[in-house]
Parts: C-alpha cells; sequence; structure tokens
C-alpha cells in the first residue's frame, strides 16, 4: 500500500513538474507580444462605446473564437459551448455556461456562415454519459487560460483539467485527473444532417471517422463534395470503447448516419494521470489525416508544441513591434492582428492533396505552394487581403493562385469561394479586385493569363442556368452589360442577396476598373478601353437631384420615394447616403459629381454629424480616410482616431460587430499605423495619424519601415508635419512601393488641426 502511495504521488509530482514547467514557459510568453493577444475578443455581446445604441443584440455580436492553431491552419481549436453547426452560431459565446468540449472547427471567424466538416472531443468523469444535455458541464473564465496557441480549463464537476495546442493541420489535447476516477472520452463528428461516421481500433488505440460537409448560401444544404476527416491516436490504453447515437450506446465499434453519432472511451486514472490526444485532420481522406499527424507532431510531446506553435505566433505578429506606453492599445492592436490571420483557410494535406474545387470527392495534388479556401472576398479584399500583401506576399500569392485553380477546375472564377464550392453569398466579383491588388504590387507567381481569361469570363459572360443557380458568375450581368447598371426590374432572384442592384452596379465598376488594370500591363487594348468606360457605370445611380446615388429603372426614371438615410433593397447593408461614397478608384469624378470638394467635405460632415457612418459596413471603411480628397485632411485624423477608439476595445465585448473574417480587424491594424488602402488595387495608401509611439514593420524583402509619431502630448492627434527618410512629406497618400523600401516615416502631431 504504501508503494502504490509513493508511486501515485510520485505521478502526481512529475504531472505537477511539467504543469510547473508549462505554467513557466507560458509565463516567458508573457514577456513577448503573444501575451498581448486576446483570443475571448469577439465571442461576447460588445461593450464598446459605438455598440451601445444598437438595439438588436445580435448585431452587437462579433462572432469570432478563441482559436488555437498558427496563422492560416486548416483547423482551428476552440472550447465549445454552443451546439450545432448551424448558420450564424459560432461554436464559442463567452456568456454560454455549459462546456461541451474542445472542437476541430472551420467556423469562418466573425462571420455568419456555418461551422463544417468539424468534430469534438470531450472528456467526463464518473459515470458514462453520451447526451450533450447529461454531460455539459459548468466552467468558470477564471480557469481558463487562452493564447493562440495554447487553451486550458479546469472542469470542476468532472476534476478534469483539460488543455489544447495545435499545428496547422493537427491538435493535441492533453486531460488531466485531478483525482482518481473513470474517466471518458467523447468524441463526436458534429453534422446537423444525420450524415457521418466513426470507427475505433481498440488494439491499436486509434479513432478516425468523418463528417460531410454542406452548403449554405448558394446549394441549399446540398452536399459540398468532401467531408471533414479525422484521425486520432491515444498515448494510453482505454479499457473499454462502444459508439453511441444520443443517449444510446453500443458495444460496437463504428457507427454511420445517425443522429448526434459519437464513440467513446473509458480510462481508469490515478490523481494525476494524463491522456493525450493526438488528431490529423484533413478534407481529403482519413489516410491523409493521419499523414498530417505523422507529419506535424508525431509523438511531440505537449510542451513542445505550444512552444512551437508560440514562437510561430511570435514571428507573425511580430512583423510589426509597437512600442508604446499604453498597454491597452497593444492588447487591442496585436488582437486585431492575430484575428486578421485565421483566414483564407489551408486546405491541402502535407502530401500537396486536396479536394477538387466545387467537385465530387476528387483529389488534387498541387504542383507548387499551399491551396486555400474560404474567402470571404465582399470583406476582405478592402483591407485584410491588402494587409498580407504588405507583410506576407508569398502567401498572398499562394492565395492568388488558389483562386485560378478554383476558377479552372470549376469553369468560372468565383465570387465568394467558401466550403470549397461557388457561393453568391454578397455582391461584386472581387477575386478580381484582389488579384489585381497583388498583381499591381508585384504578386504574380501564377499563371497570370489564366487568371485574367477567368475574371475576363466574369466581366463579360452570363453563365448557362445551371452554372448561374449554382453560383457561378456575375449575378445581373446582363443587365448590368445593357443598361451601363442593374435597373430595378432586375430583382436578381437567384442569389442569396437579392436585388440590391444600386450597389451591385457600384462594386462591379470598381472591378471593371481593377481588370481594367492588369489588361493595360498585358497589353489588351480593347479589353483596356472598354472596361475603363464601364469602371464610370457609378455615374449612371448618381441622382445629382440628390446628390446621392438612388434606385433607377430601365427607362431612366429614378426610384421614389427617396429615403437617404435608410435601409433601401437597392442598397447592400446600408443606406444611400452611406454607400453615395462608394467610388474608391475616381474619387476626382465623385467630387465633380457632387459639385466640388468643398460640397464632399459637406456631405462627409453630415454623414458624420447625423451618426450615419456605419463602421459595421464594410462598403463604408474607406469613408473616413476620403477628407484627404478634401481640404481639411485633418478630419480624416479626427474621425479615424475617434472610430479607432469608440469601435475597438478589451475583452470578450471588445469589437462592435461581425469581424468579418479578419477584415475589420485589419482596418484597425492599418489605422493605427496612420495609412489605409481605400483604393487597393491602385498600390497608394491613404494617411492618417498614427496611434502608437512607435511602429516597426519587417517586410518579407528584409527591409524595415520604421514608423515614429512625436506627440506634443499625450492627446495630440493631427499631423501638423512628416517627415520621410529626413525630407519633407507633403501628400496625403503614400505608395506601396515606398513604404516597402522601408526607412523612417516621422509624424509630428499636434492638438489643434494644422489649418486652425
Amino acid at each position: 500500500m504504501r508503494g502504490q502511495n509513493t508511486i501515485r504521488w510520485l505521478t502526481f509530482f512529475l504531472s505537477s513538474l511539467l504543469l510547473f514547467i508549462l505554467t513557466g514557459s507560458m509565463a516567458f510568453a508573457q514577456q513577448s507580444i503573444i501575451k498581448y493577444v486576446q483570443p475571448f475578443s469577439g465571442t461576447s455581446i460588445s461593450t464598446t462605446l459605438a455598440s451601445q445604441h444598437v438595439e438588436d443584440k445580435t448585431e452587437r455580436l462579433a462572432n469570432t473564437i478563441p482559436a488555437v492553431a498558427p496563422p492560416f491552419s486548416m483547423t482551428q481549436w476552440t472550447p465549445q459551448t454552443q451546439l450545432s453547426e448551424k448558420k450564424c452560431l459560432a461554436p464559442y459565446y463567452y456568456n454560454n455556461k455549459k462546456f461541451y468540449g474542445i472542437r476541430a472547427s472551420h467556423w469562418i471567424s466573425g462571420s455568419c456562415t456555418q461551422d463544417y466538416g468539424s468534430f469534438t472531443i470531450m472528456p467526463i468523469a464518473g459515470k458514462l454519459k453520451t447526451s450533450p444535455t447529461d454531460y455539459a458541464v459548468d466552467y468558470a473564465h477564471t480557469d481558463e487560460v487562452a493564447t493562440p496557441a495554447y487553451y486550458k480549463t479546469n472542469l470542476p464537476g468532472y476534476n478534469l483539467l483539460t488543455e489544447a495546442t495545435a499545428t496547422l493541420r493537427c491538435g493535441l489535447i492533453k486531460i488531466t485527473a485531478l483525482k482518481a476516477d473513470s474517466v471518458y472520452l467523447l468524441i463526436t463528428p458534429n453534422s446537423d444532417q444525420r450524415k457521418g461516421y466513426i470507427k475505433i481500433d481498440r488494439q491499436k488505440g486509434e479513432i478516425s471517422g468523418y463528417n460531410p460537409v454542406h452548403r449554405i448560401y448558394q446549394g441549399w444544404g446540398q452536399p459540398a463534395g468532401f467531408s471533414g476527416y479525422f484521425f486520432i491516436r491515444i498515448n494510453k490504453g482505454f479499457t473499454t470503447s462502444g459508439v453511441f447515437t444520443g443517449a444510446s450506446v453500443s458495444a460496437h465499434q463504428s457507427i454511420k448516419n445517425q443522429k448526434d453519432l459519437g464513440a467513446y472511451l473509458g480510462f481508469k486514472l490515478q490523481k494525476g494521470e494524463t491522456i493525450n490526444i493526438y488528431a490529423g485532420t484533413s478534407f481529403t481522406s482519413i489516410t491523409a489525416a493521419k499523414l498530417n499527424l505523422e507529419t506535424e507532431i508525431n509523438t511531440a510531446d505537449f510542451e513542445t508544441v505550444v512552444a512551437k506553435t508560440s514562437q510561430v505566433w511570435e514571428q507573425s505578429l511580430g512583423q510589426i513591434k509597437v512600442s508604446d506606453p499604453d498597454e491597452k492599445n497593444k492588447r487591442i492592436f496585436y488582437t486585431a492582428l492575430y484575428h486578421a490571420q485565421q483566414h483564407p483557410r489551408l486546405f491541402n494535406d502535407v502530401d500537396g492533396g486536396y479536394p477538387q474545387f466545387a467537385g465530387n470527392y476528387i483529389k488534387k495534388v498541387l504542383k507548387k505552394g499551399n491551396y486555400y479556401d474560404d474567402f470571404s472576398m465582399w470583406d476582405i479584399y478592402r483591407a485584410q487581403l491588402p494587409l498580407i500583401e504588405l507583410l506576407k506576399p508569398n502567401l498572398a500569392n499562394d492565395f492568388a493562385n488558389s483562386l485560378v485553380l478554383k476558377g479552372q477546375q470549376g469553369g468560372w472564377l468565383p465570387i465568394f469561394p467558401c466550403w470549397n464550392s461557388y457561393t453568391a453569398a454578397m455582391i461584386g466579383d472581387h477575386a478580381t479586385a484582389f488579384i489585381a491588388s497583388a498583381y499591381n504590387k508585384g504578386i504574380r507567381n501564377y499563371d497570370i493569363n489564366e487568371a485574367y481569361r477567368l475574371m475576363r469570363q466574369n466581366a463579360f459572360q452570363m453563365p448557362d442556368s445551371v452554372d448561374y443557380l449554382n453560383g457561378k458568375g456575375r449575378r445581373g450581368i446582363n443587365s448590368y452589360l445593357k443598361y451601363g447598371y442593374i435597373p430595378l426590374e432586375d430583382s436578381i432572384p437567384n442569389a442569396f442577396h437579392k436585388k440590391e442592384q444600386v450597389s451591385r452596379t457600384l462594386e462591379y465598376a470598381y472591378d471593371d476598373y481593377a481588370l481594367a488594370s492588369i489588361a493595360k500591363d498585358l497589353g489588351k487594348e480593347a479589353d483596356y478601353q472598354q472596361l475603363l468606360k464601364r469602371s464610370l457605370n457609378y455615374q449612371h445611380i448618381f441622382d445629382p437631384n440628390v446628390g446621392m446615388v438612388r434606385g433607377r429603372f430601365a427607362n431612366g426614371s429614378w426610384y421614389k420615394p427617396f429615403h437617404p438615410d435608410h435601409r433601401e433593397p437597392y442598397i447592400t447593408e446600408g443606406t444611400p447616403r452611406q454607400y453615395t461614397f462608394y467610388v474608391p478608384h475616381d474619387m476626382p469624378g465623385l467630387i465633380r459629381l457632387m459639385g466640388g470638394r468643398k460640397n464632399l467635405e459637406n456631405e462627409l460632415d453630415s454623414l458624420f454629424h447625423k451618426k450615419e457612418y456605419w463602421h459595421g459596413n464594410e462598403p463604408g471603411h474607406q469613408i473616413p480616410f476620403l477628407y484627404n480628397y478634401t481640404s481639411s485632411p485633418w478630419k480624416t485624423q479626427l474621425q479615424v482616431s475617434r472610430i479607432m477608439a469608440e469601435e475597438y476595445g478589451e475583452g470578450a465585448g471588445g469589437l462592435s460587430g461581425n469581424d468579418d473574417a479578419g477584415q475589420m480587424s485589419a482596418w484597425y491594424v492599418f489605422a493605427a499605423l496612420g495609412f489605409y488602402p481605400v483604393d487597393p488595387v491602385s498600390g497608394n495608401y491613404q494617411l492618417t495619424s498614427p496611434l502608437f509611439k512607435q511602429a516597426v514593420i519587417s517586410f518579407n524583402n528584409g527591409k524595415k519601415l520604421t514608423i515614429t509619431a512625436i506627440k506634443k502630448n499625450k492627446k495630440s492627434i493631427y499631423n501638423a508635419k512628416i517627415i520621410l527618410n529626413g525630407k519633407p512629406f507633403t501628400q496625403n497618400q503614400i505608395t506601396h512601393q515606398l513604404l516597402v523600401q522601408g526607412g523612417e516615416l516621422i509624424f509630428y502631431l499636434q492638438d489643434e488641426p494644422a489649418t486652425l
């Protein structure tokens, strides 16, 4: 008996020592950049100043998750407090009281899509329970620790400590018994379609399975053509195992296509004993998931994986090093930089295999680079993808190549590719805008002729009825080509977002401008001239009588009545007043329509005075920077500073609304640095005043740019003068080429606008 107690004490001591080592490593990390990231930010109803007037609480949810994984991973690992893979329900909400396990998630951060192809691992103790209502357990945030590389929580109801870490395609979960007990692991593919499969190999200690993916938006619940596959290896032998469907348990070792199916494994653990759960994921096969696991983790211990993934984040976040006495602003900044590096999603296995785009379980193999999906394109082409172009051009190149591959395999360049499938979830044709933005910045290691062919097809052709219903091509393209705008008679019936004709016209005009820039460079003069002319189509839906964009019929008459500040059916997620300012490629032309620079300034003033600026409306993200086109650029500095203070904060409620795959966060990163890509295709950035005392950006060409703000006092926000590499810089915008050449950009800030 004494010998057994000695063994138990020794086991507990060693376990405690490992926890001490991990705690020490985490404490060491607290001296670095990763300590500033708040993964829970955006997981609760917003508490920011700007959100308090929003009555609909669903509009105040950022829908992010505390994702544990390296940047742009295949799978993010998250604590799960919410059942289902249904639309608009994230796996984790901070205010939920129950813990359902650690989920291998493919939730699109900050979105209102759905999780897909996921599975969950839940540890319980005592008696076997397989119904979620029975096994869900209370947990406390005081027991939670979360970084981009590590998650920990204590489950007092089970006396189990649960920890998780991850690599690009794999996860490692460690369960520690805090008292001697029977412990069970529940592994559930999270299908809400009564599909899926799981199998136990007791002899090898392995579990494998899959969860078929279904589409929403364009696709209406149809199979997406692939599954989320998993392969799990347990480092400790289990004494019992079986499968279940809901509360019904069976001794069988496999189950398929049942409601709430899963597998259970049983262990006898002494106090301090641990279980390590090694899990590989894939979108092609169980075999590939196993290979991913063997390649990325194999038998590495938990602490080693935490350390490696922490270092990956340190390097990635450390591309921008900010220095400032305000620790709060640094936490908001690095949390934003973390959120801006969740998507697009890595989709290929370590051997280069990935499922054919919009295919039917056909595996393709890459010749070079990596293949990515989940492009929330309507949102992220504005700032999140330009941020990647600036910091990680090689990754942006893989993104562009992935879009070309999708177009080749599916026949059409996708509009909003998610679930490795076509959707027409939002408006615009912004794969074109992104490729043009990357191309014009010299990111060109892909087949530009194929890219051009596909972009041109979207811009000039209408798909057949079957392809169109599946989400291919531009919605309303025939009307757009015929009239030079989309008239109200075309209600765009075959799309998730119907109507919205004015917004579509505005965004197609920008995409035409984007494609024109490539046509010119490739020597396609006829296309260039035609597309350049089409880029002015925004003029056709600008009503000079009201000084704003407005719904228009095919005969040229205007929609009545006109409500400039109401949500109208011809506008996407906004109002006519808000969308009038979406002409990023031709501000001089818009200024002429509005009656001159002073009128532009007056209209901007009116928008902000009436509190009609909506930061949650992506087409408005450029609006605060448009004062740079007036005689009062100081108002850009004023409004951007205000928005950063009001729309972003700390803690779980630190985002005012949907983060939209990192777009909202990328806006903050740019704004805090002092510049923003109003027109990403042009390669120009509009200047504002930087937030931090100093920021050093390290580019992948080996050069560094130091941005310094010399403030008259703590509250100084207005630019008095700017010095670039020792010389006065008097413009309101700066080029991409100038930035990546590195050097020193100094802003001298004062308390009052320079014009006063």
